[in-house]
């Protein structure tokens, strides 16, 4: 690496003894890369000025061909002696014998004539080569030297650079993100900003982190879920609201699991746990035609049609459907012997709600296979749902699988301040009983309701799992540009980061 690089600096000198600016401040660029391929009719024998980054490079006598690589794709560069105009240095500009100080990762541009070589392929005749940024590390071989993972994520920068697999997913999770905007905006949602660092956490069963808020000398936590403020905007008069949120839950790592995570809440005032499945549904749909151009999408390498009605179905009825569980007669002890055959714990108090609700989430959800609403949660494990308006016990809750992974969790919302009151002193109980994830009561917040909230009908769900299962990646730090990891200390550096 020092002999490397070494290497690379003496090129950066002699472009700098020849009076060239190796980092001027523009580029001339006018044309994407892939629009010379998609509109070679449009742009044959015209002249264009392209730029990018130098990812392969080639000599023949007097000519040299470079694989120039933007955002949108590659182009190659033609390049003959004869043809190459005469460089001004002052302009960064190189002749043909100069471009021996160019190497693999370096930026250029290059202005020239859009052809077809004798082989077919489309190029850019340059009769400008033009530096842009001079690189002074070599890039990895993406066969031989990059092949570890953790590496991957610790320098994200060069595996976009190397790796056109994992841009695709990252750019499938920005056209996710604007879709979703878009989505919203056309249902007349408007899009708003709740805090991050809060005096109290809520919205969610989680662990928060801590951090303290030197300029009131006071402990405040980082957001685990937008929802509790997004209900006081409902409260204060907005109708249609949604928030695409940073949240930070002090919890374990795993495939499909991440402390810091990006979150879609969206609440609609007069509306219902039913009205919010049949927008999400009607939302995963776009998505799914944005990305692929129909219905159907692989999940675990399984083929998956989205495309015709989800079916909803309540817990009672999938416990029936696949474990043969009767909800209203099984005993207790059959439910804690089924506890014992699937290893199944129950956190904080028991009931019968929460031991059946455990054993259906452990054993059966992962059975899942095509897109499913399962409604009707027990009260015990739904502390924001709403009572639900027929069933003793149940709460208008529901979540969304598919693939045989949780997708979407949401609910009519609790809009009496004394019902949320009742909730949150359960939760106390829970969190006395050993449940470290149970909420805590928020007074500020049951003051807010008790001004009148509207019915309200609220969806949480990860955006993160969502590319994930949009783009069949399932691992979470794929779909992230930049996952945490755990510092490198001195002793495990490389020569790359001691440089």
């Amino acid at each position: 690496m020092q002999e490397l690089r070494a290497i690379k600096l003496e090129k950066l000198n002699k472009l700098k003894e020849l009076g060239i600016n190796p980092y001027p401040a523009l580029s001339n660029k006018n044309v994407n890369n892939i629009n010379l391929g998609k509109e070679f009719d449009k742009y044959e024998n015209k002249e264009v000025t392209v730029a990018g980054r130098i990812l392969s490079k080639r000599g023949h006598g007097k000519l040299a061909f470079i694989d120039l690589f933007d955002e949108s794709g590659k182009i190659q560069l033609y390049i003959k002696d004869d043809v190459l105009e005469q460089a001004d240095y002052s302009n960064g500009e190189l002749n043909f014998n100069d471009l021996d100080l160019l190497d693999t990762g370096d930026i250029i541009e290059s202005k020239g004539i859009v052809v077809k070589t004798q082989r077919g392929e489309i190029s850019v005749q340059s009769h400008k080569i033009r530096i842009l940024s001079k690189s002074i590390r070599p890039l990895p071989d993406k066969n031989e030297e990059f092949k570890n993972v953790e590496e991957k994520y610790r320098k994200r920068y060069l595996d976009l650079i190397l790796s056109e697999d994992s841009k695709k997913i990252l750019d499938a999770r920005w056209t996710v993100e604007k879709e979703i905007r878009k989505f919203l905006w056309d249902k007349e949602f408007k899009e708003v900003e709740t805090p991050i660092l809060q005096s109290l956490y809520g919205g969610t069963n989680a662990l928060p982190f801590t951090t303290h808020f030197n300029a009131l000398d006071t402990d405040f936590y980082l957001r685990i879920a937008p929802e509790l403020y997004l209900k006081r905007l409902s409260v204060g008069g907005y109708e249609k609201i949604f928030e695409i949120a940073r949240n930070f839950r002090n919890e374990g790592i795993d495939q499909t699991h991440f402390p810091e995570f990006t979150m879609l809440e969206w609440y609609e005032a007069y509306a219902d746990y039913h009205r919010v499945m049949d927008l999400a549904e009607e939302l995963t749909k776009h998505l799914v035609k944005v990305l692929t151009g129909g219905t159907k999408i692989k999940v675990h390498g399984e083929e998956i049609d989205v495309g015709n009605k989800w079916p909803r179905k309540t817990v009672d009825e999938i416990l029936k459907e696949h474990l043969n569980i009767d909800w209203e007669t099984i005993t207790e002890k059959e439910i804690k012997e089924l506890q014992e055959k699937h290893k199944i714990k129950v956190k904080g108090t028991w009931s019968k709600n929460k031991a059946l609700f455990a054993i259906y989430d452990g054993v059966i959800t992962s059975t899942f296979k095509d897109p499913i609403w399962v409604i009707d949660y027990p009260i015990d494990i739904s502390p924001l749902s709403k009572e639900h308006r027929t069933k003793e016990g149940r709460a208008e809750r529901f979540e969304g699988y598919i693939g045989g992974v949780e997708m979407f969790d949401g609910w009519s919302e609790i809009v009496s301040g004394l019902e949320q009151r009742e909730r949150f002193e359960k939760e106390q109980a829970n969190m006395r009983e050993g449940d470290a994830e149970a909420m805590p009561l928020d007074e500020e917040f049951l003051e807010a309701l008790e001004y009148g909230c509207p019915p309200l009908g609220g969806i949480g769900f990860g955006i993160d799992r969502l590319v994930m299962f949009l783009t069949d990646t399932w691992a979470i730090k794929k779909v992230v540009a930049f996952p945490i990891l755990k510092p490198r200390t001195k002793d495990t550096e490389s020569i790359n980061d001691i440089l």
